[in-house]
């Protein structure tokens, strides 16, 4: 199954192109197919991944064409919004007026052409992160739903992940792989093993972008990161994320050199102090300018924070989804804390479920045109509804564990993670299931 729709290239300038397919335009960055108009692509994050020969893409356009219009009208509907006869009060349906950017019962375009964030104050922000009433949690989520709908349509990006090694130099409190667990079993995979498990994902079974993860392993020193990243780009069409922790600049300048164009990289908090607390040794300034350096370099930039954190406050999250968004975020990564049993917040409280909605909806406000990810972490807090509750609010991405199944238990970064147990064909199924329910296409073509 391919996370993407074929486009046919209609322009090209320099390095960029503009695709179309069903009549939407949409722009991608072209570094490494050689193209010319009347060409059909994949391609995933404003990256040209491949070019597509004409009878295939044909075949799939043909195939997806009834489908894709069908998605479109669900996904409209589900994400309607009706307030003001739902009872509340007159300052609570101005809020998400302000939020939305239009007036409550219209989907017509915002009064002087001002969306998202703008229009809210702080003080709006933190009523939506302390909301605890159900009717205006619900509300919250479908306004949320609304704007992703309204600015992105009904795209929803499905990346793979392959988490190849959980050796860490570091004791971050809130990790379970941290170096002083002794309790886990640790394990490397080789590089023709990653190769090959990445070769499954995008091969067979049609990821085409994948992120690349493990612990602070310095174990991988650049040359064997680089041998890995440019055997990946020979054998495989792939956007390739890579998410290694606090390398050097020169490490991450040499990976990008070598064909990877994304790093997830949290910076888990915004709080100076509190990152301090939390993670023994390092400090938040460094952490920060190694994604700027990648950010520069020309990677997407994937980051966000832990949400639930011992003394972490609305203000902290508020200043979370801001520093993201300085940092340039292509996808935003929030997640609930579930404790592990061998981390010095073992006895601390699990993250809660509405308080990580009530954040994706905020960064939907925020940054209207954002990739929000469901983590997996959410999902693990609600197995059975997770994914969806997130994506009704305001979510538009969500990632799939492609490691091999021998290892994916050891990857404890936190306890009973949702989906390791599943096969990879299973977890692939219920999750076009769940997208095709909702009215989500599971493709990220480029930018407007």
């Amino acid at each position: 199954m391919c996370y993407a729709i074929p486009g046919k290239v209609i322009e090209i300038k320099d390095k960029s192109v503009i695709v179309e397919y069903f009549g939407e335009k949409r722009k991608a960055l072209n570094e490494f197919v050689d193209l010319k108009i009347g060409d059909y692509i994949y391609a995933q994050g404003g990256y040209v991944i491949s070019r597509v020969p004409e009878k295939e893409a044909l075949e799939t356009l043909e195939a997806w064409k009834d489908l894709f219009f069908e998605l479109k009208k669900i996904d409209l509907k589900i994400s309607e919004r009706r307030f003001a006869e739902e009872g509340f009060s007159k300052e609570f349906i101005d809020l998400l007026n302000r939020a939305v950017g239009s007036d409550a019962t219209t989907t017509s375009p915002a009064v002087n052409g001002q969306t998202g964030a703008p229009n809210l104050s702080r003080a709006d922000l933190l009523y939506i992160l302390n909301a605890q009433k159900p009717k205006e949690l619900d509300a919250i989520y479908r306004a949320a739903n609304f704007v992703r709908q309204k600015h992105l349509g009904n795209a929803c990006c499905v990346h793979g992940i392959i988490e190849f090694s959980n050796y860490c130099i570091n004791n971050c409190w809130y990790c379970g792989i941290r170096n002083d667990n002794q309790s886990i079993k640790r394990y490397r995979m080789e590089i023709d093993e990653i190769v090959e498990a990445m070769d499954m994902a995008v091969n067979k079974y049609g990821f085409k972008a994948m992120v690349l993860q493990s612990g602070e392993d310095p174990w991988y020193a650049d040359e064997k990161l680089v041998e890995l990243v440019k055997k990946i780009k020979e054998k495989c069409a792939v956007l390739l994320f890579i998410s290694i922790g606090e390398r050097s600049p020169e490490t991450y300048t040499r990976l990008f050199e070598a064909g990877a164009r994304g790093v997830l990289l949290r910076f888990e908090t915004s709080n100076a102090a509190l990152y301090e607390k939390l993670r023994p040794g390092k400090k938040l300034a460094d952490r920060l300018a190694i994604i700027e350096h990648c950010y520069k370099l020309g990677y997407l930039i994937l980051t966000g924070s832990i949400i639930g954190l011992p003394n972490q406050t609305a203000d902290d999250l508020i200043n979370d989804i801001e520093l993201a968004k300085k940092l340039h975020a292509e996808m935003y990564t929030f997640g609930p804390l579930i404790p592990h049993h061998a981390t010095p917040l073992k006895n601390t409280a699990f993250g809660n479920l509405d308080l990580s909605l009530k954040v994706i909806a905020a960064t939907r406000f925020i940054d209207p045109n954002a990739k929000i990810v469901v983590t997996t972490a959410l999902e693990t807090l609600n197995p059975k509804e997770g994914q969806q509750q997130g994506l009704l609010a305001g979510a538009n991405s969500l990632m799939i564990n492609c490691t091999p199944k021998k290892y994916q238990p050891h990857y404890e970064i936190y306890p009973d993670k949702a989906g390791i147990k599943d096969p990879l064909e299973e977890k692939i199924e219920d999750t076009l299931a769940l997208l095709k329910s909702l009215g989500r296409a599971p493709t990220d073509l480029g930018i407007t």
